[in-house]
């Protein structure tokens, strides 16, 4: 068993900014988690945030960059757990954006949650990139004083 989270926003932003926000760390930490990230094939980098141990989480997801189209694709592996020698879940998120008129519809698929220890972090992370895009909107709306 095998399940995909899948989610669409539609961001009053174009696609230029919106990639910023999804490729430059220290905007990436507004809405997302603290970062080493760098948007160059085969770039290694983490997402740091607080442990939650009983749930299974370290508090770092090590991810690897697999494809960039600058302003349309963006894949990375996404790999946590209690350790990273022995990631509980081995993910790959993707995302896409695709302008429609004056806006931009980002489109995630986060994919690989497999088998019965990967449905909590499935039913968790569901929610939470729910949130994350809400919250990824808001912090463009204030970092360029728009909406």
């Amino acid at each position: 068993m095998s399940k995909t989270i899948f989610h669409q926003f539609t961001l009053p932003h174009p696609p230029e900014v919106i990639w910023d926000f999804l490729t430059v760390p220290e905007l990436m930490e507004l809405w997302l988690m603290s970062t080493n990230f760098k948007p160059e094939v085969g770039h290694h980098f983490e997402f740091r945030t607080k442990p939650k141990f009983k749930i299974g989480f370290d508090g770092t997801v090590y991810c690897q960059v697999l494809e960039v189209v600058p302003h349309q694709k963006l894949v990375y592996s996404w790999k946590g757990g209690l350790s990273k020698e022995n990631p509980s879940l081995n993910s790959v998120v993707t995302w896409t954006l695709t302008p429609q008129n004056e806006n931009t519809i980002l489109t995630l698929e986060h994919a690989g949650f497999d088998g019965f220890k990967n449905i909590l972090p499935y039913f968790i992370m569901n929610k939470g990139w729910v949130k994350i895009g809400n919250r990824l909107n808001l912090r463009i709306k204030e970092k360029y004083n728009v909406g």
